[in-house]
């Protein structure tokens, strides 16, 4: 059992949770990175496969797109449903093949993408569902391809609820990096498990409890601040969304 009262004790708290909240926000940053770079298309291509969407029918083929459609949501769904501590563990293999190891936080990236990817592209497609089909159909009678469609339309309109979905996201990849200290993942987790749990040390959980909840605290409002910002943006050009497309469209 540690004693508060030890010689030192302050300092080494100080400087063992300035390491692990460097390593959470490490793992945070590059699992979100990578979150948004697969997600988004993800959940992007994941709408616009449905019947009806703008890509019912990719290469010609209404089948393939149905196909598509199917693969995509059933990925989606497989990798939201597994628990995270039974999905981190049995990708251990995969990686330990991508980075060399199973240990550490860069390790631990591997499963937090993998668990913030298929939940940030349903909330990918759930914000662009919600889009006005007006301006969809407003684009496709000026010409627009899908690309422009898509890129000009249906993601720009989508940005608000894709930042608070994003901030959603956000909230559990925290959370789970708590729980990567279980595999020696590293970060706070690691620190609340290491001393708080196996040395019982309440003042390093409380410390730990408090760290995680100021981060989640700070992206929250963040987003939500952006997200306020770009609702009333994007409200504001609503009606101005024909001209976006016009002036894009070759004549």
């Amino acid at each position: 059992m540690i004693d508060p009262n030890a010689p030192g004790f302050w300092a080494e708290l100080f400087e063992v949770l300035l390491i692990a909240t460097g390593e959470t926000l490490y793992m945070v940053f590059f699992a979100l990175l990578l979150t948004v770079l697969i997600g988004l298309p993800l959940g992007v291509v994941l709408v616009t496969t449905e019947t009806g969407g703008i890509l019912e029918k990719p290469f010609g083929s209404q089948p393939v797109g149905r196909i598509l459609n199917r693969v995509l949501e059933f990925v989606v769904n497989l990798g939201r449903s597994v628990p995270f501590v039974i999905l981190m563990v049995a990708l251990i293999p995969f990686t330990r093949l991508v980075v060399g190891t199973s240990i550490g936080s860069t390790a631990a990236i591997v499963p937090l993408s993998a668990v913030a990817i298929p939940f940030f592209a349903r909330m990918v497609e759930i914000a662009i569902k919600e889009v006005d089909a007006g301006l969809v159909e407003a684009a496709e009678s000026l010409g627009a391809t899908r690309w422009q469609i898509i890129s000009k339309v249906l993601v720009p309109e989508a940005l608000s609820p894709m930042i608070l979905g994003l901030a959603t996201t956000v909230t559990s990849i925290i959370n789970f990096s708590a729980m990567v200290g279980v595999v020696a993942g590293g970060g706070l987790g690691s620190v609340a498990l290491r001393y708080g749990y196996q040395r019982y040390s309440v003042i390093h959980m409380i410390t730990v409890i408090i760290i995680i909840f100021v981060i989640v605290m700070v992206l929250q409002g963040i987003a939500a601040r952006l997200a306020r910002r770009l609702a009333h943006r994007g409200s504001a050009s609503a009606t101005t969304v024909r001209d976006k497309i016009a002036a894009d469209v070759p004549a």
